[in-house]
């Protein structure tokens, strides 16, 4: 077995993101187009003597060890294994926190993937989703293996589907976030006690190409954010102006993306938005999602 197993974890966007009704459970439920995009953090891990040690590289906030997503996913692995862990995990950051972007799921999804190549596949794909999903909505999206999924409930449930053509993304951060749970609460006050659900049919063509996805767009999360951060609605407009196809707020933290056709179209969006103090961050939409690369350790005479 390797001693070490590296992936990328990258992050995604949310195409599509309506709040549907809430479950009894108090949650609401979802309905969202994931697509993942090539900015993305590494995940090294390896075997350690004992517990679950981390060290990060890089400038984002990850927060408590104990809290980070990597860690309760290497946790979580080891109890499904009926042992205790032995693990050093390597993270590289580069995804923004607190940006909707999905970095810490993402991260946590890594880690499943590595553990499981690590100890020569333990688990099989289900029992890895089935660990996913008690780690987080997103973590599911990030291990199905597809750049290109439609979700329902709170991640457990996935329609995965082709890749769409690579097409040029702009990722922009005011450095500011709005809490999830603010967010929910806020879009529960504007609709009232009862809302009304809402009708909508998807026919079998209405993801197969960017026409029809720039159609579904949409974000429910848009408004009540830029309210909380009004330079959202600016950068939004600049993208637009500058040809995005797609502008929309990422999840339902602070960031906002564009899609555009070409890279210079993005050029010209990146110089716009970064005027209006966002940091600002080049990518890719994914066709297929990273795969973890074993380590090949030191070589020997």
């Amino acid at each position: 077995m390797p001693d070490a197993v590296s992936v990328e974890a990258p992050a995604k966007v949310n195409l599509r993101l309506a709040i549907l009704a809430r479950e009894a459970s108090g949650y609401h439920s979802l309905e969202s187009l994931f697509c993942a995009i090539s900015l993305a953090d590494l995940l090294t891990v390896r075997r350690g003597d004992s517990g679950v040690a981390l060290t990060v590289e890089g400038a984002v906030e990850t927060g408590p060890p104990e809290r980070n997503l990597a860690v309760r996913a290497a946790h979580l692995f080891h109890e499904e294994l009926g042992e205790g862990p032995a693990v050093a995990i390597h993270m590289v950051k580069r995804i923004p926190s607190a940006a909707g972007l999905g970095g810490g799921s993402s991260d946590a999804a890594a880690t499943l993937r590595a553990l499981n190549t690590l100890r020569g596949e333990s688990f099989d794909r289900a029992a890895l989703l089935r660990m996913a999903i008690e780690l987080g909505s997103d973590v599911p999206f990030f291990l199905c293996g597809f750049p290109l999924a439609l979700g329902w409930g709170r991640g457990e449930r996935l329609l995965t589907l082709p890749p769409l053509p690579e097409r040029p993304v702009l990722v922009a951060h005011p450095g500011a976030a709005v809490p999830t749970p603010d967010a929910f609460a806020a879009i529960a006050k504007r609709r009232g006690p009862a809302p009304p659900p809402r009708a909508f049919a998807l026919d079998a063509g209405g993801l197969a190409n960017w026409g029809a996805v720039e159609r579904l767009a949409m974000n429910d999360f848009s408004e009540v954010v830029a309210e909380r951060i009004p330079v959202l609605h600016d950068a939004l407009a600049a993208m637009r102006d500058a040809g995005a196809r797609i502008a929309l707020l990422a999840g339902s933290g602070g960031s906002v993306f564009g899609i555009f056709d070409t890279d210079d179209a993005r050029d010209a969006a990146r110089g716009r938005v970064e005027a209006l103090g966002l940091a600002c961050w080049d990518a890719d939409t994914l066709t297929s999602m990273p795969t973890p690369r074993v380590d090949p350790g030191p070589e020997t005479a």
